[in-house]
């Protein structure tokens, strides 16, 4: 790919949302206090691809920093924490090298209002819906970006917890039982009229849970689309988004990832609702995802149902929390107005699991 086609296609920016401006001279003022080589007066534009926190790309002279800040409207108390989502990067670094690096943390609202925190932009491709014209991505190569995609998941669920000194970004054991009852209670609390119970999925994932397999760094949005890669050898040069890595369950992280991996043979539902190429030719399947990854960790998924009805379930509650702020006119992005309709697909999906 050349240049202009990287630029282009390795991330979606566009003018600042008016709901989502903020001062950028107060902004600059503050980093010119704690960051060198910053000079002139940043370009502020927004990255357009994301649903939850808002994230902005400030362009000075020679440097590109990156904002985040949490969106607008209601939020789940314990999610979009700025300054955790700071510190698991600024801890996790060190061990894994794809981790962006943090730069600065601002915790006083008189700035723009919100926490937030800056970090170097990691350049490179991100893939989405369908690769940029002029990338080749033949079967070979679609499969080898799917082993990166499991085999990175596969190192980061490696990392030695206590050697690394990680072990204070978890609560310990029980986090199956966390989980379900926390996605449990966020649907509850973010259910609008339009939208199923969930009853009988959410006693069926409360009846069948199991103990925890093991306790790891999970990430908790593993997609392609997070992950950023050379743009001429493919290779993996940043993971982003970690907004919610904590310490967990690996499988439930891995389930968690492959109920956005949407391939070839799916319904048209899902294949309307693909963010990711995962649907190439040569790409790997879920199930031969599962047996990789197995294989890499020695983790035992024999209890798989489980594991894919939960991420199936969290996505819907994701989709269900940004629905919301949507319906209760917290946000007008036109992109969420019909995301009711992904909520009552994706309750489909976990009632043909657990029927099985």
């Amino acid at each position: 790919m050349n240049e202009k086609d990287l630029s282009r296609h390795a991330e979606r920016r566009g003018a600042v949302r008016a709901e989502d401006a903020f001062d950028t001279g107060r902004v600059d003022a503050w980093l010119k206090e704690r960051l060198d080589g910053l000079t002139g007066v940043p370009e502020a534009t927004q990255f357009t691809g994301g649903a939850s926190n808002r994230t902005y790309l400030l362009r000075y002279p020679g440097v590109e920093l990156v904002l985040r800040r949490p969106p607008a409207g209601r939020r789940a108390s314990s999610a979009h924490d700025m300054s955790r989502e700071y510190e698991v990067q600024r801890r996790l670094k060190p061990v894994f090298p794809p981790v962006p690096t943090v730069r600065a943390l601002c915790r006083d609202p008189e700035v723009i209002g919100d926490d937030f925190y800056v970090m170097d932009r990691v350049p490179g491709l991100v893939l989405r819906g369908h690769p940029p014209e002029g990338l080749t991505l033949d079967r070979a190569r679609a499969r080898r970006l799917s082993e990166t995609f499991v085999d990175t998941l596969a190192d980061l669920h490696s990392v030695d917890v206590e050697a690394a000194g990680l072990t204070g970004l978890g609560r310990g054991a029980g986090y199956v039982r966390r989980q379900v009852a926390g996605w449990t209670r966020r649907y509850a609390q973010a259910r609008t009229f339009n939208t199923p119970t969930f009853a009988r999925v959410t006693a069926w994932l409360a009846a069948n849970q199991p103990d925890d397999v093991a306790t790891r760094v999970v990430h908790n949005d593993w997609r392609l689309d997070n992950i950023v890669l050379d743009p001429d050898t493919l290779r993996l040069v940043g993971v982003l988004d970690w907004e919610m890595a904590t310490l967990g369950d690996p499988l439930m992280d891995l389930g968690g990832a492959l109920a956005y991996w949407v391939q070839a043979d799916d319904d048209r539902v899902a294949r309307s609702t693909r963010r990711q190429p995962s649907h190439l030719p040569g790409m790997h399947t879920r199930a031969e995802i599962v047996e990789r990854y197995c294989d890499r960790t020695g983790l035992d998924a024999g209890n798989w149902p489980f594991y894919e009805a939960f991420g199936l379930f969290r996505l819907a509650v994701i989709a269900q929390q940004i629905y919301y702020r949507y319906h209760h006119r917290q946000t007008r992005n036109p992109a969420f107005r019909n995301l009711w309709l992904v909520v009552h697909y994706l309750n489909w999906r976990c009632r043909r699991v657990i029927s099985r």
